[in-house]
C-alpha cells in the first residue's frame, strides 16, 4: 500500500477557476485538511508548485524523510501536487520539501494555505482545525448599520504584542487579551480596534509587515481557535475588527513564498517589478492568475472564517506605481509609457469587488500616500473600490502645524484650513498611526511645543481638531493617554502613566471625544460630504482661532466648534450664529477633569448683533491651546 493515497478535494471546475484566477476559496481546497477516507481518518495535503519535479510531505512523522511521503501531481497542468496520508492528524508538523525541473533544486517551504505555525524562529506549519462556536450573531445581523459610511468609525490602533504585558513581562495571550484589550477598548468608546498584523511573520522588528503564514493567526499569542475567541468577544462587545493586510510585498525567508518551488512562483521575475530594495522583499505578481486568486483567497479567509469586519491595505502606493522608490534606469513604463502598475491596478479592483459582492457589511480602507485619483471611487465609476484611504497629507500637514511654536502658528494656518480643499475628494480616515511615534519622530505629546501644561494642552486640541475635522478617526495605542516614549516593539506601553493628572485628562477627552462622535449625528452622518462641513471664519490668522460648524440631516444638532490654538486664552471673542435657539457649551478641552485651567462658559448668551454673516452671534472665552464645542 502506498503511503500517499491518490485523492483530491479539487473538482474540475475548481481547476478551470483556480486558472483563470477566479477561485476565491482557496483555503478549501490547498493546504492540509483533516478528513476521512474508507474509514481511515488522516489529512489531505495539496500545494501549488508547477515547476517542481517532485514533492513531498515530510514532518516528525517520517522522521523528515522525503522518500516516505510523496504526492502525485495533477493530470490537468494545473501544477497542483496533492494526495492524502493515513493516520497523520491534528497538530503535527510539515513542510513541503521540493525538487525543482530547475537545475534540479531542492526547497524546503512551509505550507502557504496553512492554518497554524510554529512558534518563530520555527518555522513548519502544523496541521490543524481552528474550532470555534460563534457567538455573534447579533452583531453579525446589523453589522452593516455599525460598519456604514455614514456611522462613528473611531479605530484603535493596536500593535498586540507591546499593547501591554503581563507580570512576567511577556505577551498578553489571545485569551488575556479578550478581557484587558476587549474592555479597555470598550471603556474608551472606540467603535473599532485594528490590529496591526497578525498574520504568522517571522521577525518581531518587522512589526507583522514581512508575512509567510499568510492564513494563520501568529501563534505568538495563542491558537488560531483563541484568536476567533477574541474576535467573537469584541463582536459582542459591539466593537468591530479590522486586520491589517499586507499583499503589497513578502520577504525572501527559506521558508516563505520566495522561489517556492525553484522558480519565481508567486513573486514577479523581473527584478524591476519583483523585489523591494527599500524593504528587502519580494513583489507579488499581480498578472499570474494563479497569484491573484492566492491573495484574494487569503482577504475572504479573514473574513470568512474569522469574522473579520474590515481590511486595511497596507502600502498601496507601492503596488501602484512601477517607479516607487527607484531611481531612473530602475524600473519600465508601461504599454502606455507611464508609471501606474496596470496588474496591480487590475488586481486592486477585482479585490474590492470580491470583498464587498461576498460579504455584507465589511470595509477596505487603504493606506495610500499619493494622490491616485479614485482610490475610494466605485470600480464601476473607474475607481479602485476602497471604502476609505487613509488621509496622510491631513495627518503630516496637522503635525507639522502643531509641532511648530505657538508665536508663529498665525503665519502657517494655512496648513490646517489647506485640507479642506481636499477633504471630500476621497471617503477618508484621519490616522495618527505607529509610523508617526517612531524612528526618532518622538511620542505626539512630545511633538507638541511649550512646557508640560502647554504639551498637554496641544495634545487634548489636536484629538479635538482631529475628532471635529471630517473623516473617520483613527489613533495609535499609547496616544491617548499621552505616552511619553516612542513606540518601542518590545516593550508595554507605560501604563504607569495614569498615575499623572495630565495623562488621565488626556484620557478622559479621547474617551469623551469617542462618546461625543457617536452621539452627535453632525459628526459623522455626513462625514464624507461637502454638506456636513461649514466654515464660520477661517481667516482669524492674528488670534490664530478657527470656527467652523459640523452638519448631520437635522439642523437642530448641528456643532460649533472653535479652536484656540495658541496659549492666550480669548475673552469675549465674537462668532456668529447660524443656529436658532439657545447654545450652550458641549465639550471644553480646559476642563480641570481633562488636566486644564477651567476657562469655560457656563452661560451663553445670543445676541441680535450681526457677525461673520449671521444676523445673530455669540461672545465667549475661547481656553488657551483649547477646542470647545457647541451645541
Amino acid at each position: 500500500m502506498p503511503n500517499v493515497k491518490v485523492h483530491s478535494l479539487f473538482t474540475e471546475f475548481d481547476i478551470n477557476l483556480f486558472k483563470s484566477g477566479k477561485h476565491f476559496r482557496l483555503y478549501e481546497k490547498l493546504g492540509s485538511h483533516l478528513i476521512e477516507i474508507d474509514g481511515v481518518k488522516g489529512t489531505y495535503f495539496s500545494v501549488w508548485a508547477p515547476s517542481a519535479k517532485s514533492v513531498s510531505v515530510i514532518g516528525n512523522f517520517n522522521a523528515w524523510n522525503a522518500d516516505e511521503h510523496k504526492l502525485n501531481v495533477r493530470w490537468d497542468a494545473s501544477g497542483i501536487w496533492e494526495g492524502f496520508i493515513p493516520n497523520v492528524g491534528k497538530g503535527e508538523v510539515y513542510k513541503y520539501k521540493i525538487q525543482s525541473n530547475n537545475n534540479d533544486i531542492w526547497t524546503e517551504k512551509a505550507d502557504p494555505f496553512a492554518r497554524f505555525c510554529e512558534h518563530p524562529p520555527n518555522t513548519a506549519s502544523i496541521i490543524w482545525t481552528a474550532d470555534h462556536k460563534w457567538n455573534d450573531k447579533d452583531w453579525m445581523s446589523y453589522r452593516k448599520e455599525k460598519n456604514g459610511l455614514d456611522k462613528p468609525y473611531s479605530v484603535y490602533e493596536v500593535h498586540l504584542g507591546s499593547w501591554k504585558k503581563n507580570a512576567d513581562n511577556k505577551f498578553l495571550t489571545y485569551k488575556e487579551l479578550a478581557e484587558d484589550l476587549v474592555s479597555y477598548v470598550k471603556e474608551m468608546g472606540y467603535t473599532h480596534i485594528e490590529f496591526m498584523p497578525i498574520m504568522e511573520y517571522p521577525y518581531d522588528p518587522s512589526w507583522g509587515y514581512q508575512l509567510t503564514g499568510y492564513f494563520a493567526p501568529t501563534s505568538r499569542f495563542g491558537t488560531p481557535e483563541e484568536f476567533k475567541m477574541l474576535v467573537d468577544t469584541f463582536h459582542q462587545n459591539d466593537i468591530g475588527v479590522i486586520l491589517d493586510w499586507v499583499p503589497s510585498h513578502f520577504p525572501e525567508d527559506a521558508h516563505g513564498l520566495g522561489f517556492f518551488d525553484g522558480s519565481n512562483l508567486y513573486e514577479h521575475p523581473d527584478r524591476r517589478k519583483g523585489y523591494h530594495t527599500d524593504w528587502k522583499s519580494l513583489i507579488f505578481n499581480y498578472g499570474r492568475n494563479e497569484v491573484r486568486a492566492f491573495l484574494i483567497s487569503n482577504a475572504l479567509f479573514w473574513l470568512d472564517q474569522y469574522h473579520v469586519d474590515g481590511l486595511r491595505v497596507d502600502a498601496v502606493a507601492s503596488m501602484l506605481y512601477l517607479d516607487y522608490s527607484r531611481e531612473d534606469g530602475e524600473w519600465e513604463p508601461n504599454i502606455y509609457g507611464n508609471n501606474e502598475n496596470l496588474d496591480a491596478i487590475s488586481f486592486i479592483r477585482e479585490f474590492n469587488e470580491a470583498v464587498y459582492s461576498n460579504f455584507d457589511g465589511v470595509q477596505t480602507i487603504a493606506e495610500e500616500s499619493t494622490a491616485f485619483s479614485g482610490v475610494t471611487k466605485s470600480v464601476e465609476h473607474g475607481g479602485l473600490g476602497f471604502g476609505m484611504k487613509w488621509m496622510m497629507g491631513w495627518m503630516h500637514d496637522t503635525l507639522q502645524f502643531f509641532q511648530k511654536e505657538t508665536i508663529y502658528r498665525r503665519h502657517h494656518q494655512n496648513d490646517l484650513t489647506f485640507s479642506m480643499t481636499y477633504a471630500f475628494t476621497e471617503r477618508f480616515m484621519l490616522p495618527f498611526s505607529h509610523d508617526e511615534v517612531v524612528y526618532g519622530k518622538q511620542s505626539l505629546v512630545y511633538r507638541m511645543p511649550g512646557d508640560e501644561w502647554q504639551r498637554f494642552a496641544n495634545l487634548r486640541l489636536l484629538f479635538g481638531y482631529m475628532f471635529t475635522h471630517p473623516g473617520t478617526k483613527l489613533t495609535f495605542m499609547g496616544g491617548e493617554f499621552g505616552q511619553t516614549s516612542e513606540w518601542n516593539f518590545e516593550q508595554s506601553l507605560d501604563w504607569h502613566l495614569l498615575q499623572y493628572e495630565g495623562h488621565a485628562g488626556i484620557q478622559d477627552f479621547v474617551k469623551e471625544l469617542n462618546h461625543l462622535y457617536k452621539s452627535s449625528p453632525a459628526m459623522y452622518e455626513k462625514q464624507f460630504s461637502p454638506e456636513g462641513f461649514q466654515w464660520i471664519d477661517y481667516s482669524d490668522h492674528d488670534n490664530s482661532v478657527l470656527t467652523y460648524i459640523r452638519k448631520g440631516h437635522n439642523e437642530e444638532n448641528d456643532l460649533i466648534v472653535v479652536c484656540n490654538f495658541t496659549p492666550i486664552p480669548r475673552e469675549n471673542y465674537r462668532i456668529g450664529m447660524p443656529k436658532k435657539g439657545k447654545i450652550k457649551e458641549i465639550l471644553n478641552s480646559d476642563d480641570v477633569k481633562y488636566g486644564g485651567g477651567g476657562n469655560l462658559n457656563k452661560v451663553i448668551k445670543v445676541s441680535t448683533k450681526a457677525s461673520h454673516g449671521y444676523k445673530k452671534s455669540i461672545e465667549i472665552t475661547i481656553p488657551p491651546l483649547g477646542i470647545i464645542i457647541l451645541g
